[in-house]
C-alpha cells in the first residue's frame, strides 16, 4: 500500500490517499478525522499503525507502507 500526505490550503484542509501496488485510491481522509474512511477501507484494526507512520511523513511524498 502506498501513502501520500497533501497539505491544504487556505480553508482546505491536509488529506491523506491510501493507495494500492495498482494506483487504485483505497482511502482518502482528513488528517484529523482518519476513523470513517479506514473503517470502510477494512483497516480500522490497523489504524494506529497507520496514523503512526502518517504523523513522521513529509507532505507530497508517497511512501510505500507495508502491513
Amino acid at each position: 500500500m502506498y501513502v501520500i500526505k497533501v497539505r491544504g490550503v487556505a480553508k482546505i484542509p491536509d488529506y491523506v490517499q491510501l493507495r494500492d501496488e495498482k494506483f487504485t485510491l483505497l482511502a482518502y481522509f482528513r488528517l484529523d478525522r482518519p476513523e470513517k474512511a479506514l473503517d470502510k477501507a477494512g483497516l480500522a484494526d490497523q489504524a494506529a499503525t497507520i496514523m503512526n507512520k502518517i504523523k513522521d511523513l513529509p507532505f507530497g511524498q508517497i511512501f510505500k507502507l507495508e502491513l
